[in-house]
């Protein structure tokens, strides 16, 4: 199976330097110089790794296959892949491997199922069809979801009141978020 490592993002510059939104904790080892990768289209690549940069904490990076403004601008939305491996990190886990999984509450109910991931800049976000039908996203943060058993098939939700569409009428509004001309 392949994973996306990076998807390309916006051209940087005028001599075929890309900038990428990451996918993978080891960016260092996975776009070290000389390094091959796949693309998803497979028409656009194998792309080798000339160059890569890190400037406030985004990457860039050339590719020996791309020379200019032109050919960096035609990879926008392109993915980097590789094979999948076996991951020693406890913690780690890919998309393919949460969607499906049947979500339930730390009391025990079920919530619904996990249908997907998605990458957003602050954090990952579980992506929770409700067993109503509602589609939720869920931070992808420990406080939140404690548990995520593969092999048993189940994450495990511990969602502040009001975070569901099913629990909407438990939302929880602090005085602190409410104005100062609002009506407790």
């Amino acid at each position: 199976m392949q994973l996306t490592v990076a998807r390309i993002g916006r051209a940087h510059g005028l001599h075929g330097e890309v900038a990428l939104d990451l996918r993978t904790d080891t960016p260092h080892e996975r776009f070290a110089e000389g390094a091959q990768l796949r693309t998803d289209p497979p028409t656009a690549g194998p792309l080798t790794v000339e160059r890569t940069r890190v400037q406030q904490d985004r990457w860039y990076v050339t590719f020996a296959q791309v020379h200019d403004r032109t050919g960096a601008e035609a990879l926008r939305g392109v993915d980097l892949v590789v094979e999948a491996a076996e991951s020693d990190e406890d913690d780690a886990w890919y998309p393919h491997e949460l969607a499906g999984l049947r979500a339930e509450h730390v009391d025990g109910r079920v919530l619904g199922e996990i249908v997907g991931l998605e990458h957003l800049p602050a954090h990952d976000m579980l992506v929770l069809r409700e067993s109503e039908g509602a589609r939720t996203l869920v931070p992808f943060v420990r406080a939140i979801v404690p548990v995520v058993d593969v092999a048993g098939g189940r994450v495990v939700l511990d969602p502040p009141g009001g975070l569901l569409a099913s629990d909407a009428a438990n939302l929880v509004v602090s005085d602190e978020t409410r104005g100062s001309d609002e009506p407790a």
